[in-house]
């Protein structure tokens, strides 16, 4: 049972610090990089990358990060290392709504960007452009920094379990 715990902390650790920093990096470099180009390149651009991240990379970190969470809270509920379930009930939480803010703002933003069509057939880039990068760019802040709470939150779990140790 204690090498299961270990495990599940380490693989939700990992899994999160990927999808944190995906989204980190969207933060200060993808987004801001793209803010400086015009409406034509920034639909073409996120068209790609919302196509190429659907793969089973990218969703063994976003899906693994909160079942390995939610695996590690369930194992660590019967012990005696009470201490650290509530840095990951925290961590459960900031996932969640990370993965909230995904599911109700950042994927219909990204549906309606493909469902504009081709970037060169669009009539009104500017329109598209405006109504996607705006509330796209906050949602996705938003979730770096819940994401990296739950880092936080996991790398603390790890401390007190070695401790208990």
């Amino acid at each position: 049972m204690e090498t299961a715990r270990w495990a599940t902390l380490i693989a939700a650790t990992v899994t999160m610090g990927l999808v944190s920093g995906l989204f980190y990096g969207f933060a200060v470099a993808v987004m801001p990089g793209l803010r400086r180009t015009g409406d034509l390149t920034v639909i073409e651009v996120m068209q790609r990358i919302n196509t190429a991240i659907l793969n089973g990379w990218f969703l063994l970190g976003y899906l693994g990060a909160f079942l390995f969470t939610g695996v590690a809270l369930a194992l660590h509920i019967p012990s005696d290392g009470r201490d650290v379930l509530p840095a990951l009930v925290g961590a459960q939480l900031c996932c969640g709504a990370s993965m909230a803010i995904t599911g109700r703002v950042n994927i219909p933003l990204n549906n309606a960007l493909q469902e504009a069509g081709p970037a060169a057939l669009i009539g009104d880039p500017a329109a598209v452009r405006t109504a996607f990068e705006g509330p796209w760019v906050r949602a996705n802040i938003w979730r770096a920094l819940l994401s990296t709470a739950a880092v936080g939150f996991l790398a603390w779990s790890l401390y007190l379990e070695g401790v208990a140790s």
